[in-house]
C-alpha cells in the first residue's frame, strides 16, 4: 500500500487515486490550515483520523449525498417538530457544538474530533465557512451539528444530541433552509442508515465530484442568519415527502 505523504505546499493526489481498501483513503500528512481545508472540501475531501495518527484524508467511493429537495422526515418526528417547544439557533456558539461532537458516545471508542480539529474548524467558522446548526431547550443547549458552506455545496460533519430527537430537529430545520437558499447537494461523507431515513443515497465518486465541481465554484448561498424557523409551507412539504 502506497500513499502519498503530503507537505505544506504538496497538492492533493486525483480522488480517484484512493484506495479501495480502506475505502476512500487518498493521502497522508499536511495540515489543517483553512487553505488546505478548503481546498479539500472543493475537492470531495476531508480529513478523517484519530488522536495520536497523522492526519488521515479520504474521499469514499461511493459517497453519501443528501439531496434537500428529497428530504424525508417520517410522521413522528414531524409531530416533534410541530410541537415545538425548541429554539434553532445558528452560528451562536460554533466551538461548543464541535466540543459537545466530540463528548464519548456508547458505540464509540474515541473521537476523531480532537482539540487540533476544534481549533481548525473554529477558524473555518470564523472565516464565514464553517457554521453550527443549534437545538436549545428551555435555555439550554438540547443538540445540534456542523458543518461547511460552500457556494451552493453543505459539507455535514458532525452531530450530537443531550435530549431525544434534539440532533434531528436541528438537521430537518437546516435541510429546509438549505432548500430556500437553493442549495444543491449535502455531503453526509459515509452511508449511515440514521442518514439514510432522512432521504440521503448513495452516488458513485464520479458523480459527487461532477456536482461539486458546479456547486461549490458557485456564489456563496449562505447567509447571515441567527435562527431558522419552519414554516406550515415547510410542514406541508413533510406530509408530501414523508414514508407512510
Amino acid at each position: 500500500m502506497h500513499l502519498p505523504w503530503l507537505t505544506h505546499s504538496t497538492a492533493f493526489p486525483p480522488v480517484d487515486s484512493a484506495l479501495d481498501e480502506p475505502s476512500g483513503l487518498l493521502a497522508v500528512g499536511g495540515d489543517l490550515s483553512p487553505q488546505r481545508l478548503l481546498a479539500a472540501y472543493r475537492q470531495g475531501i476531508f480529513p478523517w483520523y484519530s488522536e495520536g495518527q497523522p492526519i488521515l484524508w479520504w474521499s469514499p467511493d461511493p459517497r453519501m449525498v443528501l439531496f434537500p429537495d428529497e428530504l424525508h422526515v417520517h410522521r413522528s418526528l414531524q409531530k416533534i417538530i410541530r410541537r415545538g417547544g425548541y429554539e434553532i439557533r445558528v452560528d451562536t456558539v460554533f466551538t461548543r457544538v464541535m466540543q459537545a461532537c466530540a463528548e464519548p458516545r456508547k458505540d464509540q471508542d474515541g473521537t476523531w474530533i480532537s482539540p487540533e480539529m476544534i481549533e481548525a474548524y473554529s477558524m473555518l467558522h470564523a472565516m464565514g465557512f464553517a457554521h453550527s446548526v443549534e437545538t436549545w431547550v428551555d435555555g439550554e443547549l438540547a443538540g445540534g451539528l456542523y458543518g461547511l458552506a460552500l457556494g451552493r455545496a453543505f459539507y455535514g460533519e458532525s452531530m450530537f444530541a443531550r435530549r431525544s430527537d434534539a440532533s434531528k430537529i436541528a438537521f430537518v430545520h437546516l435541510v429546509k433552509q438549505l432548500q430556500q437558499w437553493n442549495f444543491g447537494l449535502i455531503d453526509c461523507q459515509m452511508n449511515t442508515a440514521h442518514l439514510a431515513r432522512f432521504g440521503a443515497r448513495e452516488i458513485p465518486r464520479s458523480e459527487f465530484t461532477t456536482h461539486l465541481q458546479q456547486l461549490a465554484a458557485a456564489e456563496p448561498a449562505w447567509q447571515p442568519v441567527t435562527s431558522l424557523v419552519v414554516s406550515d409551507t415547510a410542514s406541508t412539504a413533510f406530509q408530501s415527502n414523508a414514508p407512510g
